[in-house]
């Protein structure tokens, strides 16, 4: 038989040989998966990996908010009463009249003296209708008389109370009889009592069924803010099963990405087998199957295998869950539709991946199989470039509606939409960027020269792979961006309140109930406890923290102005390290928000009677000025432009000074007393607040004994400390490190892919007298070029899709941009092509097996 009749496969055949041949093509794909499983760890790793993750995350997402039983128990709806008695129980005699049966739940917000926290007076009863899952008895007895009371254990830690005790709260004093708690919102923290005996509610809550009515039907006919299970069910819109389905797309794509590479070498190392296979009857049809097959049966292998880690995890875990969710949760309460969608996506995902290079394989000629040569490289398809480009508008103008609508709330589905169409532009674009890459090194040395050449003729593997490369880096981008947007917003300061050597100790706020402020006696006790907080911590350094009716306004549309402005007393700036001689003498306002000295269209609002500005001092204060004050500081103030004569500066004098602290609560803003001498401020500057500053961080025990100081004076006083928030290095410090570290561990299988596809020439340079400094530098520079793009092209997309967002976004805009995270993008894209380059390098150089032969697979 001629060579060439052995080449070129037959057109048609009598017979493929029907089931029975696909069956046995099958299980020779799956023996293979058995007997070179190790060849394919690594998919397989990801794959379990990331199934894995996503039962436990989904599962996590979807059973930490509290179900619907925790709103309306075993109630469809429940209606909402607030106001005067009469008020409270008319809507109560006209919901039993519509409905009949009704369970009512009466609720009086009480603080927890000496913190920013509250609880609830509850009146309920135990044995209700509806109101059922809402209570339950962790030890002693409901009560069951006028002057019996039963408390959460948070309660009981806060007042020290056990079975038994006495306790006065809400003017009356009660023997509390048991210990409760909400079993669907373990936070919730309640004192309950019989129904009847809370005198002046905040809040009552009314469960009753109306079935087969909305939510509006059920408020036209009551006039009451009604709340029903399809309402509770809708309320949030971010679902977790979505998000959890979006990030398991995700995961999947970067593995089918990854996985084109790997199934791509695995079908080169087996072209002598599958030409025997053709030779002896196959068709191309059969050979596709086998490499498709072995990829589906990769990602059965590896979704089951994750589902049962997954599942392990989840096991483990549940316990941690149930105390951080507050609520219990059933082993088996999983996102099923979540976990099947995720494994579906495992197996799509790694027989797509399997699907182009089994095309490839098919179409080799069985006498080139059979000698082990890989398929003729084709041309590549320009196609890709303009189809490319049209997803890359799409997601632009997606991206620009979520911004549009963001504001609302009302824009997840375009973001998703938008991010996937830019995740496919980027797949069809970056093999196009491999030609760019090999043509700018056209006068690079001959070793850089071949390897960005390899990257571009085996793009089949370094296209997918560089994809996912920019995946990766284009979420670290995203997160950079985004964060340093926000946390760089110089009117609605984001981030940590104070640090953790910092406390707020607020003055007095007088009778809360009859707007009654606090008195002489009770704001000299109030400095008088605040001392004693200070010596308890062992420190002399405590500012008085005073404000006066001044206040900031931003008269422009979007964020406005938040956040107290302190009064910058000799006292404050001294204990900041500010002279008076770095001080503009004509400086209004002190600030260390950065580029707050140069926004325009800001006001200076100052109480003339009218009212306007004021800030007031407290961590929720909007006061000044007068009761019915409009503009400075608060969310809903009226910004007025030009600024009313008298009463208002526009463009005041801001002088920025590094040296204030950046903490929300902490005096970051200052009105100077330039500002009060001209503005004639003297007779409203009150003191808010002392912050009090210690050499080291705070204890918990420091904290508990400054609350309970200042819960000991009269007037309402409190302590704020550090909250949780993250600070924006902490975010865009994380993010990088994560999209560095998962584009390294894909540039690594990629490299690998590359260079052992080009096996054969690096032999060839080995047996002309290539030394190991050539086969270094020729690995060093295809992970460095691959990183570099990537880094590259991930920091492109993620300002694009950043300005695409932010360009019709009415609170932010494009001027949130001009906070740049030029740190951690300059470590992406000089830092993560370097770290690359050296592992090659250092990973690279030994001498190729096999030199004089190509080893048999």
């Amino acid at each position: 038989m001629s060579a060439t009749a052995v080449a070129d496969r037959p057109a048609e055949r009598l017979s493929d040989g029907g089931v029975p041949a696909r069956r046995a093509v099958i299980r020779w794909a799956v023996r293979l998966l058995r007997r070179e499983w190790r060849q394919q760890l690594l998919i397989l790793a990801l794959i379990t990996i990331a199934v894995g993750a996503t039962v436990v995350a989904s599962t996590v997402a979807t059973d930490t908010p509290a179900p619907i039983a925790g709103v309306l128990g075993t109630a469809q709806d429940a209606a909402s009463i607030s106001g005067t008695s009469a008020t409270i129980n008319a809507g109560i005699t006209k919901l039993e009249s519509l409905y009949g049966k009704v369970d009512v739940i009466e609720n009086e917000s009480v603080p927890v003296p000496g913190t920013l926290n509250t609880f609830d007076l509850r009146a309920q009863d135990p044995h209700g209708p509806f109101g059922g899952p809402l209570l339950s008895l962790v030890s002693g007895q409901y009560p069951s008389t006028a002057n019996e009371i039963a408390v959460t254990s948070g309660v009981a830690t806060d007042f020290k109370l056990s079975i038994g005790s006495g306790w006065t709260v809400a003017g009356r004093t009660w023997k509390v009889t048991g210990i409760v708690q909400n079993p669907q919102s373990l936070v919730d923290e309640f004192a309950l009592v019989i129904p009847g005996q809370v005198s002046r509610p905040d809040n009552v809550t009314v469960l009753f069924d109306a079935p087969g009515q909305t939510a509006s039907t059920l408020q036209a006919k009551t006039g009451l803010n009604v709340t029903t299970a399809q309402t509770v069910a809708n309320n949030n819109e971010i679902n977790p099963e979505t998000i959890s389905i979006a990030a398991a797309v995700l995961g999947m794509l970067l593995i089918a990405l990854v996985g084109i590479g790997g199934f791509a070498v695995l079908a080169q190392r087996r072209l002598r087998a599958i030409g025997m296979l053709a030779a002896q009857g196959a068709t191309e049809r059969h050979i596709r199957l086998v490499v498709r097959a072995n990829g589906a049966a990769t990602g059965v292998v590896g979704a089951v295998a994750g589902f049962v880690l997954g599942f392990l995890v989840w096991l483990a875990y549940r316990p941690q869950a149930e105390n951080s969710a507050h609520h219990q949760m059933g082993v088996f309460q999983l996102p099923w539709t979540v976990i099947g969608i995720a494994m579906a996506l495992a197996v799509i995902a790694t027989y797509f991946a399997a699907s182009r290079p089994a095309k490839a394989i098919a179409k080799t000629p069985i006498v080139a199989a059979l000698a082990g040569r890989p398929p003729a490289l084709k041309k590549t398809r320009h196609l890709a470039i303009p189809v490319g480009l049209g997803f890359l508008v799409g997601a632009f103008l997606l991206l620009g509606m979520a911004g549009a609508s963001g504001g609302n709330g009302n824009g997840m589905l375009e973001v998703v939409v938008g991010f996937v169409a830019l995740a496919v532009a980027i797949v069809l674009l970056a093999p196009s960027l491999l030609e760019v890459v090999a043509a700018a090194g056209k006068h690079a040395p001959i070793a850089v020269r071949l390897a960005l050449r390899d990257l571009a003729r085996y793009r089949a593997r370094s296209g997918p792979a560089l994809a996912a490369i920019c995946l990766s880096t284009l979420i670290a981008v995203l997160i950079c961006v985004a964060s340093a947007a926000r946390f760089g917003n110089v009117l609605d300061y984001a981030g940590p309140n104070l640090t953790s050597s910092q406390l707020i100790v607020y003055a007095p706020v007088g009778n809360v109930r009859t707007g009654v402020g606090p008195t002489a006696a009770q704001m000299a006790a109030g400095d008088k406890i605040a001392k004693e907080i200070a010596a308890d911590l062992g420190t002399t350094t405590m500012i008085a923290l005073d404000t006066t009716s001044a206040g900031l306004t931003h008269a422009a549309g979007g964020r406005s102005w938040s956040g107290p402005i302190y009064v910058a007393t000799p006292q404050l700036l001294k204990a900041f390290g500010i002279s008076q001689s770095e001080i503009n003498p004509d400086a209004d306002i002190l600030t260390t928000r950065p580029g707050l000295a140069t926004t325009s269209l800001m006001q200076l609002t100052y109480g003339n009677g009218e009212g306007r500005g004021g800030n007031g001092g407290g961590p929720n204060g909007n006061g000044g000025g007068g009761p019915n004050g409009n503009g400075g500081g608060g969310p809903n103030g009226n910004n007025q432009w030009p600024c009313p004569a008298g009463s208002c500066i526009a463009n005041p004098p801001i002088q920025e000074v590094s040296q204030l602290p950046s903490g929300t609560s902490a005096p970051n803003t200052v009105v100077t007393e330039h500002a009060i001498t001209t503005l004639h401020l003297q007779s409203s500057v009150q003191t808010n607040g002392w912050l009090i500053t210690v050499p080291n961080g705070l204890t918990p025990a420091q904290i508990t004994t400054a609350q309970q100081l200042a819960a000991s004076a009269s007037g309402n006083m409190s302590v704020e400390t550090r909250n949780s928030i993250p600070s924006l290095a902490q975010i865009i410090d994380a993010a990088t490190i994560f999209g560095i570290v998962l584009a390294l561990g894909i540039l690594g299988l990629s490299v690998g892919l590359v260079r052992s596809e080009a096996a054969r020439d690096l032999r060839t340079l080995t047996a002309t007298g290539a030394s190991g400094l050539t086969r270094r530098t020729i690995t060093a520079a295809t992970a460095g070029a691959l990183a570099f793009t990537g880094a590259v092209v991930g920091i492109i997309g993620g300002y694009l899709a950043a300005i695409g967002f932010f360009r019709s976004n009415s609170l932010d805009g494009l001027s949130s941009l001009t906070s740049i995270p030029v740190t951690n993008l300059l470590v992406i894209a000089v830092g993560m092509p370097l770290a690359a380059t050296v592992l090659g390098w250092l990973l690279a150089g030994r001498d190729p097996a096999g030199v004089a032969r190509q080893p048999l697979e």
